[in-house]
């Protein structure tokens, strides 16, 4: 992971902690994308501390960024919110006291959920308090440096009414332009809009810097050595580079090492998830459907230069046997590495050594009984170790197994056994196989696994009953009243074999 080397490597003889900062505003609910920026942060904070340097995780809420638009997800009546601080606007529901928090809150619970530790940062707070003074009074007085930057480096030219600042009339933030300031009594004077003048005082959140000055003081006042970000802010001439310069010529400080991200997308989707248009796939269920430690491998495993795919259907199966089959044999340092910081953390693994495939097979052909699941695997020879091993972790892993084929799994890889049969819709050949496949079964030995069955599907190919392929839809047919299912012979051997018997001698 050379991006995330050559940080341990740019802070290896500092003196004093390393603050990591991410962010968001709580314009929308969270989505999968949001994860990424508190993971990548979370990754260079363990990097760090495992080189032995002091590291700290910030992750700050913009909470007093304007509500600029209505998500899909709230009534038309949110329009009489527009304009007014995130944090002022009112929760759709009576558990949290605004909106921004009813976006945040759930979000802090998803971070808590994959092991993500952040110190949270209100942007309210800090304004309100008077934490940002020095910034204010600080890009008030060069405020024709602050221009310029953002001219030259932007390549867009300011009109004369340009202001640094944002100020509440009304509950509402609005650009005004700035006349004066008064540093002993903490106040500036500013024109309307209807060309009259107005005194507010700075230090108690009526007065917020525009968002491109914002982001530089904030990097000064809490003192932020590196941040990730998404790559639309690093663009040529982007927010970063402007924010760059007026680091340096506003605020006298170096800009922190910058961690630009590609953008996760909806496999097939080409543009980015959007909160406020309701086209991400929810942080909260993320966490839900995937453990932990699988959540940070699929953002870690690439480069944060490279643009990711969720899908949560088939390819969420994958992923979780890839992650399962590194951590049971990683290749080489890099996945060494990977791993570390998938799991550094965590109180107990929630991923097992079996398949996350089988699992989900397993659940299904056990009627969804934890208890029964166990049961099935502990009587297979190749799984009985693993579950005497690892029987908590393998619970564990059953929950996301059921929530996932609850919420998003395909039609195509759920099933249940059926409660009964119709032999009017099986034809003699059909009944005939079947009486004959359960009198083999029967006669089995004990132990008898995937492969025996199989082979005993496969004996019948030269019988002449049924064409290879009907021998197998008959048996689908007849247990999960569909024409395809999971594999076969592996399926067979895992049900318990009078109710297997009694159910192919139904169809007579």
């Amino acid at each position: 992971m050379k991006w995330l080397d050559d940080i341990v490597n740019t802070f290896q003889d500092a003196n004093k902690e390393i603050l990591v900062s991410s962010g968001a505003s709580p314009s929308g609910v969270y989505h999968v994308g949001h994860l990424r920026e508190i993971v990548i942060a979370d990754a260079v904070v363990r990097a760090l501390k495992k080189a032995g340097i002091r590291a700290r995780h910030v992750h700050v809420s913009d909470n007093l960024d304007a509500f600029r638009k209505v998500p899909v997800n709230l009534p038309d009546s949110y329009e009489q919110y527009l304009g007014m601080p995130l944090c002022m606007v009112p929760s759709p529901d009576d558990q949290y006291d605004s909106w921004a928090d009813f976006c945040l809150k759930p979000f802090l619970d998803s971070a808590d959920k994959i092991g993500v530790t952040m110190d949270v940062v209100y942007a309210s707070d800090k304004y309100r308090s008077g934490f940002f003074v020095p910034a204010i009074e600080r890009s008030l007085s060069r405020i024709d440096k602050a221009k310029s930057a953002i001219q030259e480096v932007s390549g867009r030219q300011l009109d004369d009414q340009w202001s640094p600042i944002q100020i509440m009339e009304h509950d509402r933030l609005k650009n005004r332009r700035f006349i004066s300031m008064d540093s002993d009594t903490k106040t500036i004077t500013y024109r309307s809009h209807d060309d009259s003048e107005h005194t507010v005082r700075y230090d108690d959140g009526q007065v917020k810097l525009d968002w491109r000055l914002d982001w530089p003081g904030r990097w000064w006042l809490l003192g932020i050595d590196i941040e990730p970000f998404g790559r639309d802010h690093a663009t040529k001439g982007g927010s970063y580079d402007t924010g760059k310069r007026i680091a340096r010529e506003v605020y006298d400080i170096d800009a922190p090492v910058p961690v630009p991200y590609e953008f996760i997308n909806r496999t097939g989707d080409t543009k980015k998830m959007s909160a406020s248009k309701g086209t991400g796939v929810n942080a909260h269920d993320v966490v839900d459907m995937l453990p932990p430690e699988v959540v940070r491998y699929f953002i870690l495993r690439y480069s944060p230069a490279k643009r990711l795919y969720f899908d949560e259907t088939d390819s969420l199966v994958r992923l979780v046997d890839d992650f399962a089959a590194m951590k049971q044999h990683p290749q080489n340092e890099l996945d060494k590495q990977l791993l570390f910081l998938c799991t550094d953390g965590l109180d107990q693994p929630a991923v097992s050594s079996i398949p996350f495939s089988h699992l989900v097979i397993s659940y299904q052909a056990a009627l969804c009984d934890m208890v029964k699941t166990v049961e099935i695997l502990r009587r297979s020879p190749e799984y009985a170790r693993i579950v005497d091993e690892e029987e908590a972790v393998i619970i564990t892993e059953l929950g996301y197994v059921s929530r996932w084929l609850e919420k998003w799994a395909p039609e195509s890889l759920k099933f249940r056994l059926t409660d009964e049969v119709n032999p009017d819709e099986f034809s003699p050949e059909q009944k005939e196989y079947l009486r004959r496949l359960a009198d083999d079964i029967a006669e089995a030995p004990a132990g008898a696994d995937g492969n025996w069955f199989h082979q005993a599907i496969y004996a019948y190919k030269e019988s002449g009953l049924l064409p290879p392929r009907e021998l197998f839809t008959t048996i689908y047919r007849v247990l999960i009243g569909k024409d395809s299912g999971p594999r076969a012979g592996w399926f067979l051997s895992i049900l318990p074999r009078d109710w297997l018997i009694e159910r192919l001698r139904l169809v007579k």
